[in-house]
C-alpha cells in the first residue's frame, strides 16, 4: 500500500481504503497503473491483470475519484522494449503489444469520462533506447526530462 501502487487492482484497493479518511480531500489525483498489470509469467505467459479486469479497475478508480469530486489526471504508462526487458528481468516478461493495448484501454476509458491525459507514452518513446536504465527504469537526465514534461503538461488541467 501507498504511493506506488502497482497494479490497477493495487490502486482500486488503495484508494478505496484512502477515501475513507476524512483527510483525504485532493482537488485532482495524478494516476497510472498499467505497467504492473502488463507482467507475464515467464513459464505461462499468464498476464497479472487481464483486460477486461484491467477495464473495469479503471473504470471504478474514475468513477470512485469522480463521486467524491476529485479530478483524475491520467498518465499514459511508458513505452517497453521487449528485448531488453525480458533478457534483463527474469521474474517476469513484459511486452511492448501489450503497453500498447492497455493504453488503448485507458485512453478509451478516459475519454469516454472527460479525464484528462498525459502521453508519457509517446514522450518516453521518443527518448529512444538510449534513455533505458535497466528492463524498464530510465537514466537520470531522462527521468528529470519526464518530469518537466509531467509538470507541463499539468499546468494544463491544474486551476
Amino acid at each position: 500500500m501507498g504511493a506506488n501502487g502497482g497494479d490497477s487492482q493495487m490502486v482500486l484497493d488503495y484508494l478505496q481504503h484512502k477515501i475513507q479518511d476524512p483527510e483525504f480531500v485532493p482537488d485532482y489525483v495524478i494516476l497510472n497503473c498499467g505497467l504492473h498489470d502488463i507482467k507475464r509469467n515467464p513459464q505461462s505467459n499468464a498476464i497479472q491483470i487481464n483486460e477486461n479486469l484491467y477495464s473495469k479497475n479503471l473504470a471504478q478508480i474514475f468513477k470512485l475519484l469522480k463521486d467524491k469530486d476529485i479530478q483524475p489526471i491520467w498518465i499514459r504508462t511508458t513505452w517497453v522494449v521487449d528485448s531488453i526487458h525480458n533478457e534483463k528481468s527474469k521474474a517476469f516478461y513484459r511486452y511492448h503489444a501489450d503497453a500498447k493495448r492497455y493504453n488503448e484501454i485507458a485512453d478509451s476509458i478516459c475519454s469516454s469520462n472527460g479525464i484528462p491525459i498525459i502521453d508519457l507514452y509517446t514522450f518516453s518513446k521518443n527518448q529512444g533506447i538510449e534513455s533505458i536504465r535497466d528492463h524498464i527504469h530510465y537514466l537520470p537526465k531522462a527521468q528529470k526530462e519526464q518530469a518537466d514534461f509531467i509538470a507541463e503538461e499539468l499546468m494544463k488541467y491544474i486551476k
